[in-house]
């Protein structure tokens, strides 16, 4: 059984899919989730109105051809809402058939709140929620779970730990259940990546599926374990995710390509009128000039350093070619010098250390 932290779109379209994707095998089922919603309840109740079930509509551009498919989930037991169902959410902790624990609060999420100050009721902070969990079952005698966050920060179960740790001070927590803590349950960095947009403008089962869910083809979920953990993972055979020693090539090769080229096209399309990240591809000019700063001026600076850029790469424009999904470059633009520091200039200096002469298009971009 899972336990996650969190009722949104992402999870429904990514964790709880590839569970009941996983689950139609005995041979590779993990189990039920049960979901938590911290922020109001309106999500869980639909959820359990719906019996757990609901549709995403995979919908994108893969294989040279365009994919417009649809995948039943049906891996939710049940939808809790944590402010007026504590007691059952602290029986889930104490379920021995508890093996993981996930979450996407959003960044704002990782962060402990005072009013969580003092161990009594319902805890505030979604640290001070998990940790208030890890003691139910530490106190039950019950073996410590895979905890797997999912939320976009560097290190995200590193940081989720010690914030725990720091609640776990705050309320004074035992040297017993500290080192249950640090060395029992087992904290695995994360980094994740689909695009989930959320229910379809138009689609023939949104009249009787209110959860109904598009995603994009391309899933990716890199976990990070060394060899003698990885083949304990509860999720492991998912062909979405990848495990390795070492998270951080992924998460270099995703910032690099992917970011990289969104963060381009929104200073090359400046003069040009072109409004949407697949517009872009679709001019002839835009898109010759964006495969050739992928393929000659940013995988080449990759090459060694992070597994198949020019795959990822390609993946990466398949993905630009979705005829579902209207990125604006305007939403991209947000913060825009901030993104080209970490996304382009670092590829600029790369380039010229690695290969002794200007790559062309970056120079035009940014200099």
């Amino acid at each position: 059984m899972i336990l996650q932290f969190g009722a949104g779109n992402f999870l429904r379209a990514f964790v709880d899919l590839f569970v009941a994707q996983l689950n139609r095998d005995p041979a590779t089922a993990v189990g039920p989730v049960v979901v938590v919603q911290s922020t109001g309840r309106e999500r869980a109740e639909a959820i359990n109105r719906a019996g757990g079930r609901y549709h995403v509509a995979i919908r994108g551009y893969g294989d040279g051809r365009v994919i417009d498919e649809v995948e039943m989930v049906d891996s939710i037991r049940v939808a809790l809402h944590a402010g007026s169902q504590w007691s059952e959410l602290l029986e889930i902790a104490r379920d021995p058939a508890l093996s993981m624990i996930v979450s996407n609060t959003t960044e704002a999420g990782l962060a402990l709140d005072s009013a969580d100050e003092k161990r009594e009721g319902v805890p505030v902070s979604f640290p001070a929620k998990l940790l208030a969990v890890l003691l139910a079952r530490f106190g039950a005698g019950l073996p410590g779970p895979w905890i797997v966050p999912c939320e976009l920060v560097e290190n995200n179960a590193a940081v989720l730990r010690d914030l725990v740790l720091e609640q776990a001070k705050r309320w004074e927590v035992d040297s017993s259940a500290l080192n249950w803590l640090k060395a029992d349950c087992r904290w695995v960095n994360t980094l994740v990546d689909r695009i989930v947009p959320g229910p379809p403008e138009e689609h023939p089962l949104l009249a009787e599926d209110p959860l109904l869910l598009s995603a994009e083809p391309f899933a990716f979920w890199a976990i990070e374990l060394d060899a003698g953990a990885a083949g304990e993972f509860p999720l492991r055979t998912h062909p979405a995710i990848s495990i390795a020693p070492d998270i951080a090539p992924f998460a270099l090769r995703k910032v690099r390509i992917l970011n990289g080229a969104h963060s381009a096209m929104v200073c090359r399309a400046e003069a040009t009128g072109v409004k949407s990240v697949r517009e872009f591809l679709e001019d002839p000019e835009l898109g010759r000039w964006l495969g050739g700063l992928l393929f000659e001026e940013i995988v080449p600076v990759l090459e060694g350093r992070c597994d198949a850029p020019d795959g990822f790469a390609r993946e990466a424009l398949d993905r630009f070619r979705n005829p579902f999904l209207d990125h604006r470059l305007s939403a991209i633009a947000l913060n825009h010098e901030a993104k080209v520091a970490v996304r382009l200039r670092p590829t600029l200096a790369e380039y010229r250390e690695r290969f002794g002469h200007d790559p062309r298009r970056l120079i035009e971009l940014l200099e």
